[in-house]
């Protein structure tokens, strides 16, 4: 009877938890239909291997260099979370965002996430959208860094600088384990609204907290978060990462001017000493390489976007 009891309260649990589930979908879904009127680009969308991705551009069009923004993994809106940043040049730079598939405005793909096709989309996206100026200096964030020293080495004619925002090098990911279980359950939590029981999490992103986005800024940030949060593109761009890193440090030759700003290593998943002994190791090994270290976590465009602007623009300067 004990037995009885216990399987029966089990399947009650079951069932209210599975009631509030599919309650917590059904109001994602009420409200992504209420939101779809917000979910507006204030980009370019081009056709690119079989999908749509947005394109940001803005600033000086006759500018000799243009400056193109890449994001981290998992950045769900890189247009609004570069903006503290690129905004800072626009007066005198054209600058570019490229949001890959499944993130921003652009859509979900199962295209591959190797390096090569990962390039392709960006470079023919950027011509697709309009950039005349191939000349770019280039601002990858986190991840993006791989594909940004991949595009030195295969073609360092467009590549005349690189300016990192804390970026990653291939030893990043030389012993990273990558635990599939973890990005379904996010992915899970994601699609069925869960995220949305807990505010905080989008209010904690660096853009929100520190940037200088205005109030409907961080409400669009907040509803892409809804809908670009551990989609399969990055899923798929998570699993590729090693094999894109090997690729990168199987060719790297590049001596193309770098300058990487480093932060403390918080958010990036390794020890301070760790993430900087990787970046340092990597531009100690390169004759045009400086690395600048912050006190700060790892989004450091959205913290640190006015000592970087400066620091930044003397280097590009010093390129003419």
């Amino acid at each position: 009877m004990k037995a009885n009891r216990v399987v029966r309260i089990i399947l009650v649990l079951l069932c209210v938890i599975c009631l509030l589930l599919l309650l917590s979908y059904v109001n994602h879904k009420m409200k992504l239909k209420k939101e779809d009127a917000l979910f507006v680009t204030n980009g370019t969308m081009v056709n690119v291997n079989g999908h749509n991705l947005n394109v940001y551009v803005s600033g000086n069009p006759e500018s000799k260099y243009t400056l193109v923004f890449m994001s981290g993994a998992g950045t769900c809106s890189p247009t609004l979370d570069f903006k503290s940043l690129y905004s800072l040049y626009e007066a005198d730079y054209q600058i570019a965002v490229v949001e890959i598939a499944g993130y921003g405005f652009s859509e979900i793909s199962d295209a591959d996430r190797d390096i090569d096709t990962m390039l392709a989309e960006t470079r023919e996206a950027l011509e697709k959208a309009g950039v005349a100026n191939k000349e770019y200096i280039l601002f990858p964030h986190s991840m993006s860094g791989i594909e940004a020293l991949y595009w030195a080495n295969k073609y360092p004619d467009e590549i005349k600088g690189i300016v990192g925002l804390d970026p990653a090098v291939p030893e990043s990911y030389a012993n990273m384990k990558i635990n599939n279980l973890n990005l379904s359950i996010v992915k899970f939590a994601a699609d069925i609204g869960l995220t949305r029981w807990f505010p905080s999490i989008a209010d904690s992103s660096a853009a929100i907290q520190y940037g200088t986005l205005t109030e409907e800024e961080k409400e669009l940030y907040r509803v892409i978060f809804y809908r670009r949060t551990q989609t399969d593109s990055m899923s798929n761009e998570i699993k590729a990462v090693k094999a894109n890193a090997k690729k990168l440090e199987d060719i790297d030759e590049t001596e193309v001017p770098l300058l990487f700003f480093v932060s403390n290593g918080e958010g990036t998943g390794f020890e301070e000493k760790d993430w900087h002994k990787f970046l340092t190791d990597y531009v100690s090994g390169k004759e045009n390489a400086t690395c600048v270290m912050l006190d700060c976590s790892h989004y450091v465009h959205d913290i640190e976007y006015q000592r970087i602007y400066e620091e930044s623009l003397k280097f590009i300067q010093e390129l003419d």
